[in-house]
């Protein structure tokens, strides 16, 4: 008998409103200078079967996901936690001229991997092990984009196969 895997997906376009601005401090190029985008989040969920609705996941029941993503990116400027001018942006809050986010690091994957684990635990806690996040794409514009996504050996879902981690 084939064995089957469920999939589906979820976007928060860059019409959502998650305008942000970062500076990856550590590049050779216009980079390290402040710049921002309207980020685009694509969310793909697996499951090895559907639920009595015949949903992987219920899109009406990320609203904490949605909430997250907004309260990370919306008009926010998300700085590196090692960046060397951190005190600088900190003085920039203090004077309500930034909305400060101090992140472990910046740029379009890792903010792809925050938003993949930030949703991982929210699907997680709704649902157990039912279903996971597969992949998390961030798109900055029509150009640039990152994906995390599960490699096949960290976990695997097939029914009467354990979970490989």
């Amino acid at each position: 008998m084939i064995q089957k895997r469920f999939y589906s997906g979820k976007t928060y376009s860059h019409a959502t409103g998650h305008s942000c601005a970062f500076r990856q401090w550590r590049a050779d190029s216009h980079c390290n200078l402040i710049h921002g985008y309207a980020l685009q989040f694509e969310l793909q969920f697996g499951s090895e079967g559907l639920d009595e609705k015949n949903w992987v996941v219920d899109f009406g029941g990320l609203k904490p996901l949605k909430q997250w993503l907004a309260e990370m990116f919306d008009h926010t400027y998300l700085v590196a936690e090692d960046d060397p001018e951190l005190e600088t942006f900190k003085e920039l809050e203090q004077k309500n001229l930034c909305d400060l986010r101090i992140v472990p690091a910046v740029g379009c994957e890792r903010f792809a991997e925050m938003v993949f684990d930030k949703a991982q635990d929210i699907i997680s806690t709704m649902y157990g092990d039912r279903c996971w996040v597969q992949s998390c794409t961030v798109r900055e514009h029509a150009h640039n984009s990152a994906t995390v996504e599960l490699n096949d050996h960290q976990k695997v879902k097939f029914k009467d196969s354990p979970i490989v981690t």
